[in-house]
C-alpha cells in the first residue's frame, strides 16, 4: 500500500500527468533505447514509429496514478499488462531499468517541478507496482510450465487463404511434447529473427478451438497506412513462411477469455482481423455447446475481405441456435446481401429486442469501432458490466482516463 506521505504527492500529479504524460513517455523510450537498445527486441517498433506505444503508457501511467486506491479498478489494465509482458518474455530484472528511466524522465520532463518528494513517491508507487506485477508474471510462467522468454519450435503444416488480407497457419509440434492448452480469446506471440540481427515479435490469436492436435494463428498482412507503417513481422509471415517450416512461439497468454459455460446468451461482434478470437470462441462452441444460444456479429469491408467464413458455415451446419449477421461497409457489386448481410456501418440496436440486454457480449476489432459499439450498446440498456473487448496493440485505456 502507498504510504501516507507519497500520497499526495501522486494525487497532485494527475493533473501534471495529463497534460505531460505523452511527453515523458516519449522522453522515455527515446532514453531507455539510447541505453539499453537491445531491448528494442522486446518491443513492437512499429508502434514505436507510430507513437501508440508511447501514447499506451502515458495512458497506463496516468490511469495508475488516478486509480492507485482503486484495486478493483486497476486490475483489469494490471492482468492485460501481466498476459502481454508474460507473452513476451518480461524478467524480474527488467523492472528497475525500466524504473530509473521512466523516473529520468519525469525529472527531465518537468524539471523543477520533478521536486524530489515526488521523485521519491514516484519511486515508492512504481515498487508497488513492479512488485505486483513481477509476482503475477512469475505465477503465469509457472502455471504455463515455462520460464520467462521460453519459446518452442513449431512446424507449419498447413496455410490457408482466408481472405485477399488474412492468411492462417497451422502450427504443428516437431515433437512428443503435447502441444499447450488455452482458452478461446488468447494469443501466442512469434518470434522473427531477420537479417540484421534485430528481433521482433507479435501477438496473434489463436483462431481454433482448444484442445486439437494443432494450433492455428491467422495472420492480417498490414499495409502502409497514413501514418501506419507496414507490419514488419505480418509482411514477413505472408512474404517468406511455407509450409513444413518451423517457426518459434511463446505459450498462449491473454486474459480475453470469453465465457463459453454461462447460461447466458453469447453475443460475438467483430471487425477486421478481430474476427479471430471470436472464430476460437464459436469453434469451441460448436463443439462443446451447439445448442447454445449465440450471436456472431462481424463487420468487413466486402465479402473479399471477410475471412474464416468456411468456419462460420460449418458452425451454421452444427448450431441450430446460431444467428449471424455481417455488414460489409462497401461491398463488390457480387457480394450477395439479404436479411442477415447488410451493407454499412455495423448496427446492432435492432438486436436490443432479443437476448442483448441478457446476454454476455465480447466486441474485438480496431480501438474506433469498438468504443462506437461499447457506446451504443450502453446507451441502450446492455450493462456495462456485461460488455468485455480485446485490443489488438496497445490500449489508451480510455474507459479509466475520464
Amino acid at each position: 500500500m502507498l504510504s501516507q506521505a507519497a500520497k499526495p504527492y501522486i494525487d497532485a500529479s494527475v493533473p501534471v500527468l495529463r497534460e505531460h504524460g505523452l511527453a515523458i513517455t516519449t522522453t522515455f523510450y527515446r532514453n531507455l533505447f539510447d541505453a539499453h537498445p537491445e531491448l528494442k527486441n522486446l518491443f513492437n517498433m512499429g508502434n514505436q514509429a507510430q507513437g501508440t506505444q508511447q501514447q499506451s503508457l502515458a495512458a497506463a501511467v496516468f490511469a495508475y496514478a488516478a486509480n492507485i486506491d482503486k484495486a478493483d479498478a486497476l486490475a483489469p489494465v494490471v492482468s492485460r499488462i501481466v498476459h502481454k509482458h508474460a507473452s513476451l518474455g518480461i524478467k524480474a530484472e527488467h523492472y528497475p531499468i525500466v524504473g530509473h528511466h521512466l523516473l529520468g524522465a519525469i525529472k527531465e520532463t518537468l524539471g523543477d517541478a520533478a521536486t524530489a518528494p515526488l521523485l521519491a513517491a514516484w519511486a515508492e508507487a512504481y515498487s508497488l507496482l513492479a512488485d505486483a506485477l513481477i509476482a503475477e508474471e512469475k505465477n503465469l510462467y509457472s502455471d504455463a510450465g515455462v520460464i520467462a522468454g521460453e519459446l518452442r519450435q513449431l512446424q507449419i503444416t498447413q496455410i490457408r487463404q482466408e481472405s485477399v488480407d488474412v492468411r492462417s497457419f497451422v502450427l504443428s509440434a516437431i515433437d512428443s511434447k503435447p502441444l499447450p492448452t488455452f482458452h478461446p480469446g488468447q494469443y501466442i506471440s512469434v518470434s522473427v529473427n531477420f537479417p540484421d540481427d534485430s528481433r521482433q515479435i507479435r501477438q496473434y490469436s489463436l483462431s481454433d478451438a482448444p484442445d486439437k492436435p494443432y494450433l492455428r494463428i491467422s495472420v492480417k498482412r498490414e499495409v502502409e497506412k497514413d501514418k501506419s507503417p507496414s507490419g514488419q513481422v505480418s509482411n514477413w509471415l505472408h512474404d517468406n513462411v511455407k509450409v513444413n517450416d518451423k517457426i518459434q512461439v511463446s505459450s498462449p497468454f491473454g486474459d480475453f477469455r470469453p465465457n463459453i459455460a454461462a447460461d447466458a446468451p453469447l453475443v460475438l461482434v467483430s471487425a477486421g482481423v478481430g474476427i479471430t478470437p471470436m472464430i476460437s470462441t464459436l469453434n469451441q462452441l460448436a463443439l462443446t455447446r451447439p445448442e447454445h444460444q449465440v450471436i456472431f456479429a462481424h463487420a468487413a469491408r466486402s465479402r473479399s475481405h471477410h475471412s474464416h467464413t468456411t468456419d462460420l458455415e460449418e458452425a451454421i451446419d452444427r448450431m441450430p441456435n446460431l444467428k449471424v449477421i455481417t455488414f460489409y461497409e462497401s461491398p463488390h457489386p457480387s457480394d450477395k446481401l439479404g436479411e442477415n448481410t447488410t451493407k454499412g456501418e455495423m448496427q446492432l440496436l435492432n438486436l436490443i429486442s432479443g437476448p442483448l440486454k441478457t446476454s454476455n457480449v465480447y466486441l474485438c476489432g480496431p480501438l474506433g469501432f469498438m468504443k462506437k459499439q461499447w457506446k451504443h450498446l450502453v446507451e441502450a440498456g446492455v450493462p456495462s458490466d456485461q460488455l468485455y473487448r480485446e485490443v489488438f496493440g496497445p490500449d489508451l485505456l480510455d474507459n479509466l482516463l475520464n
